[in-house]
C-alpha cells in the first residue's frame, strides 16, 4: 500500500486510535478497584475528621474500623431502615429528596477516650460547586463535639476557608436543641446574632455565598435527623 496515500494514512489513524483506546480502557479497568479504595479511604478520613480523630497515613481505614463500631440508617422518624449500609447511601442524592423519603446515615463513633459520639452527614452548594461535610454530636443529641467540612471548587481565601479548623471548630459546643426547640446552627456574619436565639458560628470573611451555602446545608441535611437526635437527647 503507498505511504503517501489518504487511505494509509486513514487506517494507520484508525489503528492507532483503536490501540491506544484499548490501552486506556485496560488501564482504567486495573485501576478501578484503587481507585475507589482511595475514594473510600478519603471519606472515612473525612468521617474521622468530625470525631477530631487523625488518623496516620496509611491508617485510615484500619482506624476507621477500630473507632467507628456502628453504623446504620434512620428515616425522619428516627426508626432505623434494615438492608441499607450507612457508608454506601448518596447524601447528595438524598439531600436533594423531601424529607420524609431520605436515608439518613449515622455512624457511631468511640473515641479514644471511650466516648460514643454520633457523626451524621451534610451536603449542600456552595458558590462554585458542592459542598459537604460531617457533624458529630455527643451522647445527648444536641452538642456538637466536631465537624468537618470540604467543598469542590470555593475560591480560595474566600469560601474555601471552610474547610480550615479556624472554621470548623467553630462548632465544637454548639447546641442544636434550645429553650425545648430544634435550631440548627446559623451560620451569620461577623458581629452579628441570629434573631431566633439559635447558636451561632461565624461565617468566612468575604465568603458570604459560601457561608450561606453552609448555614443553608445544615439546616436541610440535619433538620431530618431532629427525631433521631430528640430520641438519644431524652
Amino acid at each position: 500500500m503507498n505511504k503517501q496515500s489518504n487511505t494509509y494514512t486513514i487506517i494507520y489513524i484508525i489503528i492507532l486510535v483503536v490501540v491506544v483506546g484499548t490501552a486506556l480502557a485496560a488501564t482504567s479497568l486495573a485501576l478501578r478497584g484503587r481507585q475507589q479504595d482511595n475514594v473510600n479511604a478519603d471519606k472515612m478520613g473525612q468521617i474521622l475528621a468530625a470525631a477530631l480523630i487523625a488518623p496516620e497515613k496509611g491508617k485510615v481505614v484500619s482506624e476507621f474500623d477500630r473507632y467507628i463500631t456502628e453504623q446504620f440508617v434512620v428515616n425522619d422518624r428516627g426508626e432505623k431502615i434494615d438492608g441499607v449500609r450507612a457508608f454506601d447511601v448518596n447524601v447528595a442524592a438524598q439531600s436533594k429528596l423531601a424529607s420524609d423519603r431520605r436515608e439518613l446515615p449515622v455512624f457511631v463513633c468511640t473515641t479514644p477516650a471511650g466516648d460514643r459520639k454520633y457523626i451524621v452527614p451534610v451536603y449542600g452548594a456552595g458558590l462554585w460547586g458542592p459542598i459537604w461535610g460531617y457533624v458529630a454530636f455527643d451522647e445527648n443529641g444536641s452538642t456538637i463535639y466536631g465537624a468537618y467540612f470540604a467543598h469542590q471548587g470555593e475560591t480560595p481565601g474566600l469560601g474555601a476557608e471552610i474547610e480550615k479548623p479556624a472554621f470548623s471548630s467553630q462548632f465544637e459546643g454548639k447546641n442544636v436543641f434550645k429553650d425545648g426547640r430544634f435550631r440548627p446552627i446559623a451560620v451569620v456574619k461577623a458581629g452579628q446574632q441570629p434573631l431566633d436565639g439559635e447558636d451561632y458560628v461565624d461565617g468566612i470573611s468575604g465568603g458570604t455565598i459560601t457561608s450561606k451555602g453552609v448555614g443553608a446545608m445544615l439546616s436541610n441535611c440535619l433538620t431530618p435527623y431532629k427525631k433521631f437526635l430528640q430520641n438519644l437527647n431524652q
